[in-house]
């Protein structure tokens, strides 16, 4: 105590309590500006890596592989070494080049043959041979009508009248067919081709369909297939193991005239079945998932997202999480931390290598528990260890200390893949799944409506569940449109992509 005055003595110097507290609200407020410096820098470099970095994750160790001796050598200078002239004699190439070697085309497709007959009076010459050139073509596919004439006949003694029995339709009273409504809805939701495209396409072909009318074909074939759909839902949540994922798609919608309605695509892929569903819902909440597995057991594989939490305390589900989502959390840290990122990312690495063995080797379920038991669970062991001892030292708001929190969170469920050799690492195979979704926002970037949000998630379904079964969707999706109509529904699941008996 000085004068009545608390005093804090530093190296000799004194300074009363209201000095001190005011040089310490000095050096927090600093401590907080250094702090969100580095979280900007971290932001712009994220910023810019996006804008002009390459979007690939794969992790290229920076050392080359060269062992160390430990020993820092001095740079030293070289000296200049003497300068000689040599002359020498070599062989000239050879002007005449090779010709290039072209790929046969395809043998299957169909040749248009011509022959083309010397000019000269060969009626007396012996042939002697045939030199053929072929030349790859393309013709647009083309429209044409399939006629159906019923001729009507009176039967004698008044007995009535009869008329051959028109096939069954698509679209009853409807004018179009199976093929072009298979074309239709293949070139918009696998070619991303929106239809008022297709009917600017249509008229080069002197052919005229109203948008509204495609609509219109497009919403009656959606309502034939949705037995289907509930049929292949239904196969899927019979899986003890899934995969889900969520994505967004835009909607109008009344409420919000002149901008669209955010809504989003569940999606939820059994690997074992080989089926994918699409969900859609207003919105991302807990909702969607809750409702749709609702009454599902078995294991379910997501990323970090909220809404998934409550299924970890769910009984007869147990929930594993996506390896490849913490990976590029180290991926994006590495200009925040290079040191850290790239030892997490060499575990990682190692990690897939490992899955990479038992995927290249064709190992059964059985033999890949027993791989990830003998050599994964002592990585994964290492990088606990290491990730806990670690988040101490980092600042949390910093990309290295996100990342390293948002796997130590999400740890449990991102190591149980190794109990059961029929689980996946990461759900990157759903991932492939939704590809097709953000490539169809960039062509006809919306939904027109909440129904019509619906109807894309039954295509999306048919079409995911055809491209991991390699069957092929356009030619699928005709026989479907042909058969369905007089196909019982106790035996739906024999329409399905890739089915089995």
């Amino acid at each position: 105590m000085q004068n009545g005055q608390d005093v804090h003595s530093k190296k000799g110097v004194f300074i009363t309590h209201e000095e001190y507290e005011k040089i310490q609200r000095i050096i927090a407020r600093d401590n907080e500006r250094e702090v969100e410096l580095q979280y900007l820098k971290q932001e712009l470099a994220q910023l810019k890596k996006m804008i002009f970095g390459a979007k690939s994750e794969r992790f290229i160790p920076a050392d080359t592989g060269q062992l160390s001796l430990g020993m820092d050598i001095p740079e030293q200078k070289q000296p200049e070494l003497e300068t000689e002239e040599l002359s020498y004699t070599r062989k000239k190439p050879s002007k005449e080049k090779e010709s290039p070697v072209r790929m046969p085309l395809p043998s299957h497709l169909p040749r248009e043959v011509h022959v083309i007959e010397p000019k000269h009076d060969v009626s007396t010459a012996k042939q002697i041979g045939v030199v053929t050139t072929e030349i790859l073509e393309y013709s647009p596919g083309k429209f044409y009508v399939v006629k159906y004439d019923r001729p009507k006949y009176a039967l004698p003694n008044d007995a009535g009248i009869v008329i051959g029995e028109l096939p069954s339709l698509p679209i009853p009273k409807g004018n179009a067919g199976p093929g072009l409504l298979s074309h239709l809805m293949i070139s918009k939701y696998e070619d991303h081709l929106p239809f008022y495209r297709q009917v600017k396409q249509f008229k080069r072909d002197n052919i005229t369909i109203a948008e509204s009318t495609i609509n219109g074909w497009f919403s009656a074939a959606c309502h034939l297939l949705e037995p289907l759909y509930d049929k292949l839902k239904e196969q899927v949540l019979q899986s003890n193991y899934l995969m889900a994922d969520e994505t967004p798609i835009p909607v109008l919608t009344k409420d919000k005239p002149g901008s669209t309605h955010k809504g989003y695509h569940w999606v939820y892929y059994s690997p074992k079945e080989k089926r994918v569903c699409f969900d859609y819902r207003k919105g991302r909440g807990q909702d969607g998932p809750r409702e749709f597995l609702d009454g599902y057991s078995g294991a379910l594989q997501t990323d970090g997202y909220v809404a998934y939490n409550k299924f970890d305390k769910q009984q007869g589900i147990t929930l594993l999480a996506c390896m490849a989502h913490a990976r590029r959390k180290f991926d994006k840290a590495q200009e925040n931390d290079p040191k850290r990122a790239r030892y997490a990312l060499h575990k990682f690495q190692e990690l897939y290598q490992i899955e990479r063995k038992a995927r290249e080797e064709k190992f059964t379920p059985e033999q890949r528990k027993e791989l990830r038991q003998k050599e994964s669970v002592p990585i994964l062991t290492e990088m606990e260890q290491w990730m806990r001892k670690e988040l101490i030292e980092v600042l949390p708001k910093s990309a290295i200390g996100e990342a390293i929190a948002y796997t130590l969170k999400l740890w449990n469920r991102l190591s149980r893949y190794v109990d059961d050799g029929d689980w996946e690492i990461d759900n990157n195979l759903i991932e492939n799944s939704i590809r097709p979704v953000a490539l169809g926002r960039k062509n006809y970037m919306f939904a027109g409506s909440h129904d019509g949000a619906l109807r894309a998630a039954m295509i999306y379904s048919f079409l995911g569940t055809c491209k991991i079964n390699d069957v092929e969707p356009n030619a699928w999706l005709k026989d479907v449109l042909t058969r369905i109509p007089d196909h019982s529904i106790q035996k739906l699941e024999e329409l399905l992509p890739g089915y089995q008996a």
